[in-house]
């Protein structure tokens, strides 16, 4: 399986497409994405309020 597949199914979609020099996400991989981006801003945030960051 190549890195940027995933299997669903019977079909591989791919996780990542880089075309006109854009790179286009999956619907589900975007959402990952800023989910991720969520979790991190909120760690940051209790860090900052801390002092510990």
């Amino acid at each position: 399986m190549k890195k940027n597949s995933r299997k669903n199914g019977d079909k591989r979609t791919k996780l990542l497409v880089h075309e006109n020099g854009k790179i286009y996400f999956s619907k589900e991989n975007e959402r990952r994405f800023y989910f991720l981006l969520t979790i991190i801003m909120l760690l940051a945030g209790i860090l900052y309020k801390t002092g510990l960051l």
